[in-house]
């Protein structure tokens, strides 16, 4: 089978930079969307979270059926992940009154027991095997909870720890940035890099989110969460549209 025929079976892009950029802004938007659903259009967490269910699940289901890479509905189908997240992750924390800690660690375990069954499964966990239904089931199943965790992790952060939005920022950045250095030098698994970063980017988003639309008085720049989200999907738009990606290839 060549590579050609390859990337026609793997819906994922290759990891480049192009890639981070437009996830951490997916992730971002995702909390200013969520947000404004949830708070702004007074739904609340619960509704909210089952509205967005509903196009997060819809959404992977056209990723599963499609025959080949698409950039538009990939990035569709993580910016319906994030929003999910965002009010998923509010819901456990604030509705059924675990806290930020509580809900970190109970979409921490989840996470962890989504990647060990999915390698015990199909023996890797690598973006690049993603071919299969099963595969792709795991994939989304797994960024699903890492969007839901680093909405929890980041608000736990932010507010929790006192660190404060912009603080909070810095210290998921500098984390990121350790993970581009072990990338490089060091002998680390790729996979895990990959996975670690792909958490760590959604935190980051998570306050950088909501210190886009939090009151002034509470650290943010109170900007409208209906602006700010489409400013955000705008950038994302050009983006896709702009930077070159292609499909992962399949190792072997």
């Amino acid at each position: 089978m060549n590579s050609t025929t390859q990337a026609t079976l793997i819906k994922v892009p290759a990891v480049t930079l192009g890639f981070w950029i437009i996830k951490i802004l997916a992730t971002t938007l995702g909390e200013t969307g969520g947000d404004a659903v949830s708070m702004s259009m007074d739904l609340g967490y619960l509704i909210s979270s089952a509205l967005f269910m509903l196009l997060f699940v819809a959404m992977v289901l056209w990723q599963i059926r499609a025959t080949d890479f698409q950039p538009l509905r990939y990035w569709a189908t993580i910016l319906a992940s994030t929003t999910v997240g965002t009010t998923l992750a509010d819901f456990a924390t604030r509705s059924l009154g675990i806290g930020y800690g509580g809900g970190t660690l109970l979409l921490l375990t989840l996470l962890a027991l989504t990647l060990v069954f999915w390698h015990r499964q199909l023996g890797s966990i690598d973006i690049t095997s993603v071919s299969s239904v099963k595969a792709q089931f795991f994939y989304w199943l797994t960024i699903m909870f890492s969007q839901t965790l680093g909405t929890a992790l980041g608000d736990w952060t932010a507010d929790s720890a006192d660190l404060g939005y912009l603080f909070a920022a810095g210290v998921f950045g500098s984390l990121l940035l350790l993970i581009v250095l072990l990338t490089y030098f060091s002998h680390i698994s790729r996979t895990a890099l990959f996975w670690a970063a792909f958490v760590l980017t959604r935190p980051l988003g998570a306050v950088v989110g909501d210190f886009l639309d939090k009151p002034v008085a509470q650290g943010g720049l109170d900007l409208s969460r209906y602006s700010a989200t489409a400013a955000l999907l705008t950038t994302i738009v050009l983006l896709i549209v702009l930077l070159p990606q292609r499909a992962a290839l399949k190792t072997h």
